[in-house]
């Protein structure tokens, strides 16, 4: 395949031959005309990224400080914007029972003196409990306490999808219980590593003495603690083996645990957290037979260290300042590399989003989106899976086999705009304002219990894994539904003003693209009554892994802007097919939709997808992203798919061969 800039001069070639060829037969005319000049390639069919977005770019120059400004980012920014808004509003003058416990949240946290002048009073009763241990058999008992309280410690247990049964949910115990992420850290013995375990252990240390520990015996308890911590990491599994679903799922039957891990008393812990199901995952046996024999014969002492050492670090972003510097200087500063501390609104804004989401969620969406808003969307939704009916059926590289069970699944397809469809329990204590870290643990015991109601049978649809006033547009493989929050219901995704075509355009696009997502190469592992296998026929992975490693090839040759490379087009490869499938969709749901469509409305629809992706990166983000992301940049999500297109030529009079018009030989089909 020809470069692109290699294509942009064929036209000029061209004229130029056939002014020569006319120059031969009439040397005199030639002499007393002008030279006739090639045809210019229009802005539109030269960059159409450029010109579409000419006016944000503008608007938008270059980032200084940090790494990138982008459109869906400042959507992202506007959301926060609109939520610390609405906590105002319910601090001033609520409307009902729950802004009026997000207002009471929200003003005392932003009561610095208060917080201050609480000091670790929060936790009190908590490190009283711990303090009160006498006997090895009295640790299961504080440990699932704390767990009820949204404080894990010496393991994660959680609610996720069960790989045998998608329409369920299962409660999952995991590794856990340490204060560095990483088991290796605890392990390793390169020089770089063992600083960092040595910062570590000061910050411990810190911690410790703000819960209760003497001077004298900081060295010996921060000792208990990291030894502690260490025996969890030595029989933990390494992170990459964390990230596959699949090697996390093991399902036990509950009343086996009682007999197997008898010191730990699992069974009476999931009674404590509400969980009455018959079978929970246990991915790591030999983890727990660990944590089970710890119990029986480590000192309550190192326990009592370790617990409180775990309840204080939890708990240290929502205490007085000695609490928060200490965590920030090891957590913000030396992990994450953060110069300073967040803003105090943001601070606050973040541990709402932690202890209590989803209420502040409910009210987001009852301020932020219209009625009116969420039905078009949802009729635009309904219309882009009409297309990929069409598309399923009608494409050339997918066997009869498996559009028959596309067409099954594409049936029991669920749209949930807005906010979830089954709504939460929001019955909680009252907060009142005296007491941000006594409301983050009122907070974060509610969020805590109604996470665990997700586990058992009929629960599967209980909520997202997504909050509704994060912008988020995405298809949710094990329930086969397409999740559209609130707060993405807002441009540049959805424009209302800007009419139809645009909201086609836009949010119709990615609404395709993921829809798409349930008959790719990773949708063809769950069928349409939600069992995990696989209905594809060799040919048809064949066929898709054709049309993947064509898209890649085009990425390759586009150069990555800024970074001095070019696009990786393997990586990247996954999401450019999704994204060309995306505007294949839309643009058949938009001209299916009987809306008449003029050129200007055609136009229209091709600028709202463009300015979805526009984007300023900084040179050095721009080289990490070259390296490492598996999206390519904003420009080539822009005219990528759109060179494909042979609508879009018809719509800008582009040519084939032109930067923005692939020759036909070389344009790839997704779902047309």
């Amino acid at each position: 395949m020809p470069h692109l800039h290699d294509a942009a001069r064929k036209p000029a070639l061209l004229a130029l031959a056939l002014l020569a060829a006319l120059s031969a037969t009439d040397a005199g005319a030639a002499t007393k005309k002008k030279k006739a000049r090639a045809p210019a390639t229009s802005a539109q069919c030269s960059d159409f990224y450029g010109y579409a977005n000419a006016d944000w770019l503008k608007a938008n120059p270059a980032p200084s400080g940090i790494g990138a400004v982008t459109a869906l980012g400042q959507l992202r920014e506007l959301s926060l914007v609109q939520q610390r808004q609405l906590l105002d509003l319910s601090m001033q003058a609520p409307a009902n029972d729950v802004q009026k416990r997000l207002g009471d949240f929200w003003a005392s946290g932003l009561d610095e003196a208060a917080v201050e002048a609480d000091g670790a009073k929060p936790i009190a009763p908590l490190l009283d409990r711990i303090n009160a241990i006498r006997k090895s058999k009295d640790v299961p008992a504080a440990v699932a306490a704390l767990h009820q309280l949204g404080i894990p410690v010496l393991f994660n247990f959680s609610a996720d999808v069960d790989l045998q049964d998608l329409e369920r949910h299962i409660g999952y115990f995991m590794q856990g219980g340490t204060g560095l992420s990483d088991p290796a850290f605890y392990t390793r013995t390169d020089a770089e590593t063992r600083a960092l375990l040595d910062r570590y252990r000061g910050y411990v240390k810190q911690i410790l003495a703000l819960t209760g520990t003497r001077q004298d015996r900081l060295d010996a308890e921060a000792a208990m603690v990291i030894d502690l911590e260490t025996r969890i990491a030595r029989q933990a599994q390494a992170l990459q083996v964390l990230n596959d679903p699949f090697a996390n799922y093991a399902p036990v039957e509950v009343a086996s645990l009682a007999k197997t891990y008898r010191n730990l008393q699992l069974d009476a812990f999931l009674k404590v957290q509400g969980v009455r199901d018959d079978r929970v995952s246990l991915s790591n046996p030999t983890l727990f037979a660990a944590l089970d024999s710890m119990v029986a014969t480590l000192k309550p002492d190192q326990w009592k260290a370790y617990l409180r050492w775990r309840i204080g670090d939890a708990m240290a972003p929502y205490l007085a300042r000695s609490f928060r510097d200490a965590e920030f200087d090891f957590r913000g500063r030396t992990l994450r590399g953060d110069a300073a501390p967040a803003e105090r609104w943001q601070q606050v804004l973040d541990a709402i989003t932690t202890a209590a989401g989803p209420m502040l969620g409910k009210e987001y969406a009852g301020r932020y989106l219209p009625s009116a808003n969420r039905t078009r969307a949802a009729d635009i939704a309904a219309q882009v899976r009409d297309a990929l009916e069409r598309g399923l059926q009608g494409n050339a590289w997918m066997s009869a086999e498996a559009k028959a069970e596309a067409k099954a699944k594409l049936s029991a397809l669920k749209i949930e705009i807005g906010t979830p469809k089954r709504d939460l329990d929001y019955s909680v204590q009252p907060m009142g304002r005296g007491s941000f870290g006594s409301n983050v643990l009122i907070a974060s015991t509610w969020r805590h219990r109604e996470e665990m109601k997700r586990i058992g049978k009929g629960n599967a649809d209980r909520r997202w894994n997504v909050l509704p006033q994060q912008p988020a547009l995405a298809y949710d493989l094990a329930q086969n539904r397409l999740i559209v929050t609130a707060a993405v219901l807002q441009p540049p995704v959805f424009d209302a003003g800007k009419g139809d075509a645009a909201l086609y355009g836009s949010f119709g696009a990615l609404v395709g693209r993921e829809l798409g997502r349930g008959f790719d190469r990773k949708g063809r592992m769950v069928d349409a009554r939600g069992t995990l296998r696989d209905w594809w026929t060799p040919a048809d992975l064949a066929a898709w892994d054709d049309i993947g490693n064509r898209v890649a090839a085009q990425y390759n040759a586009y150069p990555f802007p800024g970074a001095g490379a070019k696009v990786d087009g393997l990586a990247t490869r996954d999401e450019n097919v999704a994204d060309l499938g995306g505007v294949e969709l839309a643009w058949d749901a938009f001209t299916h939709a009987r809306l008449a469509p003029d050129a200007a409305a055609k136009q229209d629809f091709f600028r709202a997808w463009s300015r979805l992706w526009a984007q300023h990166l900084s040179p050095a983000e721009a080289t990490l992203r070259a390296a490492a992301d598996i999206y390519a940049p904003g420009k080539w999500r822009s005219d990528g798919p759109l060179a494909n297109l042979p609508a879009f030529a018809a719509t800008f009079s582009c040519k084939a061969g032109q930067p923005m018009q692939l020759e036909e030989t070389e344009q790839v089909k997704v779902w047309r």
